[in-house]
């Protein structure tokens, strides 16, 4: 049996922040792939965590 899991995000965007990195350090390449694999919009990630200082680093694949 298979089922689809909806990853819900953390409100508080510190939270997010370290969700984020956590997982794009240990099990993904890319923020793409991180959303495309959990239907997730990077535009929503990337702007709540702009908000409080973070963009994304594509060459170290985190939010600094």
């Amino acid at each position: 049996m298979c089922y689809n899991i909806v990853m819900q995000l953390p409100q508080d965007d510190f939270i997010l922040l370290s969700l984020v990195n956590t997982k794009l350090r240990d099990e993904y390449s890319s923020l793409d792939e991180f959303c495309e694999d959990n239907a997730l919009s990077r535009g929503d990630i990337c702007g709540r965590l702009q908000k409080i200082g973070y963009i994304y680093d594509e060459a170290t694949n985190c939010f600094k």
